[in-house]
């Protein structure tokens, strides 16, 4: 392990997703970034994924599996444990490339007023076949409560130091608690958009994305409430287009299209 690189730790939460978690696990485990720590946060699982923690637990800084309240629960429970100076999170159902942490590293490094770093993802399906590009682009506080997010999500790497000034990750939102990190970091620093593919996005039946997609808008509103005192804002007209304009939309199309509007 390199002491003259920053510790960068990554949490993957998970609930019965046994389908996917090992590839996830593997790609983490994989990255060519010599300080690392891998932290997973397993909500109480019945379908195997135990199993599959246990087989990778000896790389592991530390996992459990226990109930939790929700995604954000599970990842404040990880970022509690994490030493590292740089934080991500990488779902159970998605995946990094190769070279993504070093690379996000090397920006970080390079560009010290940033607060986060994202790139681009590829949208997979659920036998991880490449179906679309997450739209990403660069953005700011201004444009994120305009409801140009564009981050993926499985990109995103975050200073560990601005994160526990604006930390931990809410629970008041079921969606929505990624936006709202997001828009807390851009607040007090700047967000930089690295046009490199670092991970993939997986769509699937039984993914947060695809089931819950309704709650994501409402949550982003009473952000934007919380941030300008709510009002006519260009987020709920963001809102009413995308409720019009998706109806008919396939699914598939529809999360494709998702940041894009």
């Amino acid at each position: 392990m390199s002491t003259s690189l920053p510790l960068v730790s990554i949490v993957t939460p998970s609930y019965n997703q046994a389908r996917f978690l090992e590839e996830t696990i593997r790609s983490v485990l994989a990255q060519d970034y010599p300080n690392l720590e891998y932290i997973i946060v397993d909500g109480g699982s019945q379908d195997g994924s135990v199993e599959i923690i246990q087989k990778y637990a000896h790389r592991l800084a530390w996992w459990i599996s226990e109930k939790d309240r929700g995604h954000a629960d599970a990842l404040n429970k990880g970022f509690a444990r994490a030493r590292g100076e740089i934080l991500a999170w990488l779902n159970s159902d998605d995946t990094y490339y190769p070279g993504a942490v070093r690379q996000a590293v090397e920006v970080l490094l390079a560009h010290p007023e940033v607060g986060m770093v994202y790139g681009d993802a590829d949208i997979t399906d659920a036998e991880g076949r490449i179906i679309g590009r997450f739209a990403s682009r660069q953005t700011d506080y201004h444009k994120l409560l305009r409801g140009s997010v564009h981050i993926p999500q499985a990109t995103t790497f975050f200073r560990a130091d601005l994160y526990r000034q604006v930390g931990p990750l809410s629970l008041d939102y079921f969606f929505a608690f990624d936006y709202d990190l997001w828009v807390k970091l851009a607040k007090i620093s700047r967000l930089l958009y690295v046009p490199q593919r670092w991970a993939t996005f997986r769509l699937h039946e039984a993914g947060k994305s695809v089931k819950d997609d309704s709650v994501c808008y409402p949550d982003m509103l009473k952000i934007y409430a919380r941030e300008r005192g709510g009002g006519l804002s260009w987020l709920w007209l963001r809102y009413q287009a995308r409720r019009l304009f998706y109806a008919w939309l396939p699914l598939r199309w529809r999360l494709t299209l998702r940041r894009m509007i």
